[in-house]
């Protein structure tokens, strides 16, 4: 069964239909790619299921929590409708978003930022354990969290704006164009950042217009064409697909 399991959805902005009739799945441990030109509908499949965007149809399921006692009694997982889901409660849920653009609390500081991303979190104790091992993944934002994070470069917003998501400890993280208007050696140091995410357990779900990098490191990948699925597989393979070659890796 998929962590995360999105079928036949339908997106309208007005009477425009965005996204027609897309279905993909995310597994536990993967990392999956959608890759597709500006327009082609890969952050409003982001937004629509993290309930920032309404489908007009179609279904998308999340596996809800379950304890290890229930993981470990052999428990049929059950699949959370995130369609009756609000968008506020989907975090509690195991699923975060990394938004284009970072989205940082621009007047706050990087250790206010941080505790932003565990308000659906109570115990203090682990808070501060998450706060800790975010330091020990981004030393740099250890070293400046009593800066203004609008003052930080746009590699560090981008690097503060993954701490904050992994701090509500997230099953599935969201990415969106994580590497836009990075130099070179900050999209290399946010694409290992991602591997490391995944090799701890973390699920990736990466909207990516940097394709190359993005097929480097995924599992599976999709491809989108104004907001239909026009080709999917493993990611490895698509980096060797002619028509893949041409439109999105500039070969």
């Amino acid at each position: 069964m998929a962590l995360l399991s999105v079928k036949d959805l339908n997106v309208y902005y007005g009477v425009i239909q965005a996204i027609h009739g897309i279905s993909f799945e995310v597994n536990e441990g993967e990392v999956i790619a959608l890759i597709g030109a500006n327009g082609a509908g890969k952050t409003t499949i982001l937004h629509t299921i993290t309930g920032l965007v309404s489908a007009k149809s179609g279904s998308i399921e999340f596996e809800a929590p379950m304890s290890i006692e229930e993981r470990k009694s052999g428990k049929k997982p059950v699949m959370a409708d995130l369609r009756k889901t609000p968008a506020h409660k989907i975090v509690s849920l195991g699923m975060a978003h990394v938004p284009e653009g970072r989205r940082i609390f621009q007047e706050l500081t990087v250790f206010e930022n941080l505790k932003m991303g565990a308000y659906t979190r109570t115990d203090k104790k682990e808070i501060e354990d998450t706060i800790q091992m975010i330091y020990k993944r981004f030393p740099r934002l250890e070293e400046r969290k009593t800066q203004i994070a609008g003052t930080l470069s746009g590699g560090e917003q981008q690097m503060l704006a993954m701490g904050r998501a992994l701090m509500s400890h997230p099953r599935i993280i969201l990415m969106d164009e994580p590497s836009m208007g990075l130099s070179p050696i900050f999209v290399e140091e946010i694409f290992n950042i991602i591997i490391d995410i995944s090799k701890s357990g973390t699920t990736v779900l990466l909207v990516e217009q940097n394709a190359k990098k993005a097929l480097s490191i995924a599992d599976r990948a999709y491809v989108l064409e104004t907001g239909k699925i026009v080709l999917e597989g493993d990611a490895k393979s698509m980096m060797n697909n002619e028509s893949v070659k041409k439109a999105y890796l500039g070969e």
